[in-house]
């Protein structure tokens, strides 16, 4: 059993990831920034009010905890790499007993058959854009990171969410999973399942990786 936080856990990621861990027994703290939105819990999860860009908050939540899953989302294009700033600072300070970190990145930051990042292709929808780049800051400062334990794991560029549970996946590294006629796809409770995995058997320490059908 782990003892796992999920900040960001009233957005759709979150909840299933929350889900899911506690399907599988682990010890689960649910955080959000306001937590009467964390109402329907799973009965063994303990719920909690936090902010992932809060280092007083991230140091006392992820104390004792063995993985930190930041499953954020928000307007403001410069969330993610600033929550990915705070958990560097505040788990450093937690030194050898440090959890490690999952943080759930954007599949825009993939990158093509020629090495160019999926954001920056002209086709790539504006609308998802903006929340790319704010993941591409979050992943530089992962990256850039020494004495955490950080795992960063992107779903497809494009149609997250969609579809129901299939209790499979497929793994890439630097570009997108396709099926066999060249589609992206992945459920939330799928990336959900590719994140537990991932706190229970710990195969991309210090890595970028990504998921799909």
């Amino acid at each position: 059993m782990a003892r796992v936080v999920v900040f960001g856990a009233s957005g759709k990621i979150g909840q299933s990831v929350v889900n899911e861990a506690a399907r599988r027994g682990h010890q689960v703290t649910a955080v959000a920034r306001d937590e009467a939105k964390l109402a329907k819990l799973p009965r063994k999860a303990q719920s909690a009010a936090g902010d992932a860009t809060s280092r007083d908050s991230v140091y006392s939540l992820a104390d004792g905890a063995d993985a930190v899953v930041v499953a954020i989302g928000g307007n403001d294009k410069k969330v993610w790499a600033n929550a990915a700033r705070t958990m560097i600072d505040a788990l450093s300070k937690l030194g050898d007993s440090a959890p490690r970190l999952i943080h759930v990145g954007h599949g825009g930051t993939l990158e093509d058959g020629q090495g160019a990042r999926v954001l920056d292709d002209p086709e790539f929808p504006n609308g998802l854009r903006k929340d790319a780049q704010g993941q591409a800051e979050a992943l530089d400062a992962l990256r850039a990171a020494k004495g955490v334990r950080w795992t960063v794991i992107c779903p497809p560029p494009v149609n997250l969410a969609q579809g129901k549970r299939r209790d499979t996946y497929r793994t890439g590294t630097d570009q997108p999973v396709r099926d066999g006629r060249g589609n992206m796809a992945l459920s939330a409770d799928d990336l959900a399942v590719a994140i537990c995995d991932e706190i229970e058997k710990a195969k991309h320490i210090n890595q970028r990786y990504t998921v799909g059908y």
